[in-house]
């Protein structure tokens, strides 16, 4: 074998290894920041806490667009105890949206998210000195493919998953309650042509609770490795009442980063508390 041919056959292998890397590296385009409000928005926070209650919220949200594209749509969510309240299964989902952008009008259905909340840690579990231990969860998350219209750039066409660590800590006040959490983890969604983004999850929450309202600041987002409008960040105001069991509530979300909308929204919690698990809080001590 010729040292000429060698020379030529490692070219070759060189040329095809180089394309092959620049096409693995070249930003897929399918991120937050060149999509609509409700393609793969920054989860929703937790606090480190499960819940024994059943939670129900239907809520309508407006989004105004940073080049004044408009989207409207229906949202609910779901939260219940598996059994024990050191478990919790969340589904959610924006019902149907309606919008307007640069290519026109239209309209179509959201993806459905699934996750599994797990109570880690609880200060309920300790005889001694529970005041000084937090509270933590471990949440498993995943998102389905049915958002429509990935050729107008509403939703991504492909699957995703997620999970994350929330710790938490309550500080008791007059008559109210003071809590700070903070959250780290990991997002994956799949791109085109086999391909994925992965990300790292973070946010960090201060909430103010009362018997008869609360207010909520949250700070939050993920950053993709495509490092391509993948690198969401938003801060979220939360303000609800609560009467009777029924959480009316009025949020504000502000895209700082790779997310260009202002969002509003607008909506109603019910919980649901259930028997079965009432006076269980203290199963591990």
């Amino acid at each position: 074998m010729s040292l000429h041919f060698m020379l030529k056959h490692i070219l070759v292998i060189f040329i095809l290894a180089s394309s092959s890397l620049a096409y693995a590296f070249t930003p897929t385009g399918v991120a937050p920041a060149f999509f609509g409000p409700n393609a793969l928005p920054v989860p929703q926070m937790l606090d480190g806490l499960t819940s024994d209650e059943l939670r129900v919220e239907l809520a309508t949200d407006g989004y105004l667009g940073y080049d004044n594209s408009w989207t409207a749509d229906v949202f609910a969510r779901i939260s219940a105890p598996l059994f024990t309240r050191w478990a919790n299964l969340s589904v959610w989902m924006p019902i149907y949206e309606w919008y307007s952008q640069e290519d026109g009008s239209g309209s179509g259905a959201g993806d459905v998210y699934i996750s599994t909340d797990l109570q880690v840690l609880h200060n309920s579990w300790f005889k001694k000195n529970r005041q000084y231990i937090p509270q933590m969860t471990l949440r498993l998350g995943m998102k389905t493919a049915s958002g429509e219209q990935f050729n107008r750039r509403r939703h991504y066409d492909c699957p995703g998953y997620f999970f994350d660590l929330a710790i938490g800590q309550s500080i008791s006040l007059k008559q109210m309650e003071l809590r700070f959490a903070g959250s780290v983890g990991f997002l994956c969604w799949q791109t085109t042509d086999a391909r994925q983004n992965d990300a790292v999850m973070y946010g960090l929450q201060a909430k103010l609770i009362h018997r008869h309202f609360s207010a909520q600041a949250e700070w939050g987002g993920y950053v993709g490795w495509e490092q391509y409008g993948d690198a969401p960040m938003v801060i979220k105001l939360r303000t609800a009442g609560m009467i009777n069991g029924f959480e009316p509530f009025l949020q504000y979300q502000y895209g700082i980063k790779d997310y260009p909308f202002h969002q509003l929204r607008v909506g109603l919690v019910y919980y649901f508390k259930i028997k079965k698990l009432e006076g269980k809080d203290d199963i591990h001590t």
